[in-house]
């Protein structure tokens, strides 16, 4: 960092549960790790300017700021064409991608070329234990109860970013009932989003897939996800560490 105060070369480390290092000006840490903790898990370089907060002294401080972090995992469940369609996707976005299905002949590498690993494996076990995180999504494509219904269980346990599954109205009415006998909690089967994505009027397993990407999107940021041109306010959900911030 290059100082107000003409100072060089001081460092702050932001680890997921502390920080270790200061910036040596009183007030600007708060300011620059809540911006370094936006940054987390973008695997981004960027400049933040912050001002003193005195309109009589002009002068910044220009904090380097570099996140590296390894990639979400998005685990997708299933070995249908909406998989490979939600798959490619994911992984356009960013995420690491696992696809895992139970049934040894539809679930081939060949199959989910945009997949960083293809699992053969239950669902419910293979997630049971799976290195996971709060960034984890999980897309369930499976339309099978005896698949499903143990996955979502596992599941709905663990603070994911997104647990999402496909299928009608009908089919999740009917999923609903099955988790409440298995004995899932109201609150978290308030957190299941099913069925899938955004109301885009989706019919192909491609057209599925943007709509679950940008519902993923949406969430990801606390966004309402209706269009931008029927809504006021910022586009941009958060502050860019590039501009200029008065400490307080």
């Amino acid at each position: 960092m290059t100082g107000a105060d003409g100072q060089i070369g001081r460092t702050i480390v932001l680890l997921e549960d502390r920080h270790l290092g200061n910036t040596g000006q009183p007030g600007l840490d708060d300011v620059v790790l809540a911006d370094a903790r936006m940054m987390l898990g973008l695997d981004d370089t960027r400049v933040g300017v912050y001002g003193t907060g005195d309109s009589t002294d002009p002068r910044e401080t220009r904090v380097l700021i570099e996140s590296w972090s390894p990639r979400p995992r998005l685990l997708v469940f299933g070995a249908n064409d909406h998989a490979a369609a939600v798959a490619e996707i994911a992984a356009f976005l960013g995420y690491r991608v696992t696809v895992c299905d139970a049934r040894p002949t539809f679930t081939t590498p060949e199959r989910f070329p945009s997949a960083h690993e293809v699992v053969v494996d239950w669902p419910h076990r293979y997630l049971a234990a799976a290195e996971t995180d709060r960034r984890t999504v999980v897309c369930v494509m499976t339309h099978d109860p005896k698949f499903d219904v143990p996955l979502l269980v596992e599941a709905l346990r663990r603070p994911f970013a997104y647990v999402g599954a496909l299928g009608s109205r009908r089919t999740q009415a009917a999923r609903v009932r099955d988790l409440r006998e298995a004995g899932v909690p109201p609150a978290a089967l308030a957190r299941l989003r099913s069925p899938m994505g955004l109301d885009l009027g989706a019919s192909t397993p491609q057209e599925t897939a943007v709509s679950i990407a940008a519902e993923l999107i949406a969430v990801r940021h606390g966004r309402s996800g209706r269009a931008l041109s029927v809504i006021d306010g910022p586009i941009h959900s958060e502050r860019h560490p590039s501009d200029a911030v008065p400490v307080p």
